[in-house]
C-alpha cells in the first residue's frame, strides 16, 4: 500500500510538471505567433518601388534580430535604418537592400561583393578568421567613417560571438570598389571579390556609407545551419517592438519587481540584522 502511494505521488508530480511546461509552452507560440504576424504586416507595408523584392523569409530573420539589438541598447535612436545582404544570392544580383523602417521604403537595392575567400559567383564559405578573405555572417551594428585606400570608407562591429566579432580587427568595413559594377558582370559573369568586405559600387559608396553610418544594423545571410542554430540574435525571444503598435502588448514583457519595505535593526552602531516586508496595499 505505502509503495502504491509513492508511486501515486511521483505520478501526480509528473502530471503537474507536464501541464505546466505545456501552459508555458503555450504562452511563448502565441507571442511568437503575433510577433510574426507584426513582422508580416512590416514586410507587405515596405514600398519596394521598382526594386527587386526581398525574400521575406530574409527579412523576417533581419527584423528579429534587429529587435533584439534595439532591445539591448546597441543601436542608434536616432536612426531606423535595417540594411540585408542576401548571400545566399549570385554576386550578378543586386542582393543589397537598405530600408528606413520609418517611411517603410527600401532606399538602396544594388550589388554587394562577398570575399575572395567564399566563393566564385556565390559565396558559400564564411569565415571569422583574419587573412582568410572570407566573408563573415551574421549581424553587424555600423560605427565611424575614414579615408582609406578604396576613399571614403565605414568600420563594422560585428555582434555574433564567434561569427563576425572579430570583423573589425580584420579591418572588415564598407567601401566603394570599381569592381562592383554592371560591366564587371557583363564581362565576368560575376563582381569582383574583395578580402571579405561588403564592398558596393564605387558611385553609391557615399550616399550608402552617409545613411546607414552611426550606429545602424546591417545583417549578412546565407543559410547556414550553424550559424542560424546558434547566432544569439536571431534566436533570443524578442522583448521589443516598436511603440504605437496593436501587437507590443504581445510579447512577454519583464516580470514587475515587487514593491518591498526595508527595516534594519542597528545594535550599537551596527546593522545587526534586515527584515523585508511586501508592501500589498
Amino acid at each position: 500500500m505505502k509503495k502504491m502511494i509513492v508511486c501515486l505521488m511521483a505520478y501526480l508530480i509528473v502530471a503537474c510538471s507536464y501541464k505546466v511546461v505545456s501552459a508555458d509552452e503555450g504562452v511563448s507560440k502565441v507571442n511568437e505567433a503575433r510577433l510574426e504576424n507584426y513582422i508580416a504586416d512590416l514586410y507587405k507595408q515596405i514600398d519596394f518601388g521598382h526594386f527587386a523584392p526581398l525574400s521575406f523569409q530574409v527579412f523576417d530573420k533581419a527584423y528579429h534580430g534587429y529587435l533584439n539589438l534595439r532591445s539591448a541598447g546597441s543601436l542608434s535612436k536616432d536612426k531606423e535604418i535595417l540594411s540585408i545582404c542576401d548571400f545566399s544570392l549570385s554576386s550578378a544580383e543586386s542582393r543589397l537592400w537598405i530600408i528606413d523602417l520609418i517611411k517603410k521604403k527600401v532606399l538602396f537595392n544594388t550589388y554587394v561583393a562577398h570575399g575572395q575567400g567564399s566563393g566564385e559567383d556565390m559565396a558559400t564559405s564564411f569565415s571569422n578568421t583574419e587573412n582568410s578573405h572570407k566573408s563573415s555572417l551574421g549581424f553587424y551594428v555600423t560605427g565611424d567613417t575614414y579615408d582609406g585606400e578604396h576613399g571614403t570608407s565605414l568600420r563594422l562591429v560585428g555582434m555574433d560571438q564567434g561569427f563576425n566579432d572579430a570583423a573589425f580587427d580584420r579591418g572588415i568595413v564598407v567601401h566603394g570598389a570599381p569592381y562592383v559594377c554592371d560591366k564587371y558582370v557583363c564581362t565576368k559573369g560575376r563582381l569582383g571579390r574583395s578580402w571579405g568586405c561588403p564592398a558596393v559600387p564605387a558611385a553609391l559608396s557615399l550616399p550608402i556609407i552617409n545613411t546607414i553610418k552611426d550606429g545602424t544594423c546591417l545583417f549578412i545571410y546565407y543559410p547556414d545551419n550553424k550559424y542560424m542554430s546558434n547566432s544569439y540574435w536571431l534566436n533570443k525571444q524578442a522583448t521589443y517592438l516598436p511603440e504605437n503598435n496593436v501587437y507590443a502588448d504581445a510579447l512577454p514583457q519583464e516580470p514587475a519587481k515587487p514593491r518591498v519595505r526595508r527595516i534594519e535593526y542597528i545594535h550599537n552602531g551596527v546593522v545587526d540584522s534586515v527584515k523585508i516586508i511586501p508592501i500589498t496595499e
